[in-house]
């Protein structure tokens, strides 16, 4: 089977995480892979903002608790060292498309480089807001981006089991 098709097929969402933080190489080959994402028009409208610093992550995971209504001391993050985040600039027509084309980019990446990731939501609520806005503006991110994901990525401590897939989700028009 082509070797795309088989990581499609192997990937999974991890929610369980060493404390092994990933070198910066393959974060930033995690990251290239991302960029590397077809857009429309060819824009190119999606930023990646890699967050390392775990102050940093920690003050996200924090926000996107919040934003989710957990309890205080919830991890949205799985505990998982390295958050990327996937913002896009609104005046594209199709920046969310383009970012979470990114996203899918960025979770095969992951698998192929024996990371583990997952997609959590609440980056465009948690950048929508002046906290969120201010850690851009702190970080020189000029424009009005709108956050579409978190990729988390680190070395898996458990990985789920694939669920069968449902029948009946090809509709043919010959």
């Amino acid at each position: 089977m082509n070797e795309v098709i088989e990581a499609m097929r192997k990937r999974r969402s991890v929610r369980a995480y060493t404390e092994e933080v990933p070198s910066d190489e393959l974060v930033e080959r995690v990251v290239d892979a991302g960029l590397w994402a077809a857009s429309g028009r060819g824009r190119q409208s999606p930023i990646v903002l890699a967050v390392t610093d775990r102050a940093l992550r920690d003050r996200l995971s924090a926000m996107n608790a919040r934003i989710m209504g957990a309890p205080e001391g919830t991890d949205p993050f799985y505990g998982a060292p390295v958050v990327l985040v996937v913002l896009a600039d609104r005046s594209v027509p199709t920046h969310v498309y383009d970012g979470s084309l990114v996203m899918g980019n960025l979770m095969l990446a992951a698998h192929e480089l024996g990371l583990g990731s997952c997609w959590i939501h609440r980056a465009r609520e948690e950048f929508d807001t002046p906290e969120g806005r201010q850690i851009l503006a702190d970080l020189g991110v000029e424009g009005d981006y709108e956050g579409v994901g978190h990729c988390i990525l680190g070395y898996a401590a458990e990985v789920p089991e694939p669920k069968p897939r449902r029948e009946g989700r090809l509709v043919w028009a010959r």
